[in-house]
């Protein structure tokens, strides 16, 4: 069933960025909750069949996430979120990258700096998401390697999470 609830994906090539915004059915302290504790993480973050599996978690600034996707095989692809700033149920930044299990960064692929807006209004959340590159070919790279479906399709289950 096709969701009523916004979702607007764009790429600013000119200034490297991928902005999305999505809306949630559901008030903003669920929907920060759902992007700040592992435990509910772990439940929508992959895109299925894939699943996500937090391996440490440390939401304050200066601290980080550090999770695997896994896929339907076994096979693990790490990443970790190193939190910047943080603005409770208001907003928060965190630089991204792949990585190793025990948190060593992939130099080979990309990183990029999420900052992540919540505004409310009624029964729904808006998430306004900005996600900046260093460079264009970085940038590219993530949408070769299947971001806007990926990412889609794990916001998808973040709706199903907050109908259940």
């Amino acid at each position: 069933m096709k969701s009523s609830l916004l979702m607007n994906f764009s790429l600013d090539k000119e200034n490297k960025k991928i902005k999305v915004e999505r809306e949630f059915a559901a008030p903003v302290a669920s929907v920060w909750a759902a992007w700040t504790e592992s435990k509910i993480l772990d439940q929508w973050w992959a895109p299925k069949p894939w699943q996500a599996k937090t391996k440490k978690m440390d939401f304050t600034e200066g601290g980080y996430w550090l999770y695997a996707m896994v896929g339907p095989d076994g096979t693990e692809h790490y990443a970790r979120a190193d939190y910047k700033s943080i603005n409770p149920l208001k907003s928060f930044s965190a630089q991204d990258a792949f990585c190793d299990p025990d948190g060593n960064l992939n130099p080979t692929f990309p990183r990029s700096t999420w900052t992540n807006n919540f505004t409310t209004s009624s029964d729904k959340t808006l998430v306004s998401i900005e996600i900046q590159y260093d460079k264009l070919e970085d940038l590219e790279t993530i949408i070769e390697m299947g971001f806007k479906e990926g990412f889609t399709a794990a916001l998808e289950n973040l709706d199903e999470l907050f109908q259940s």
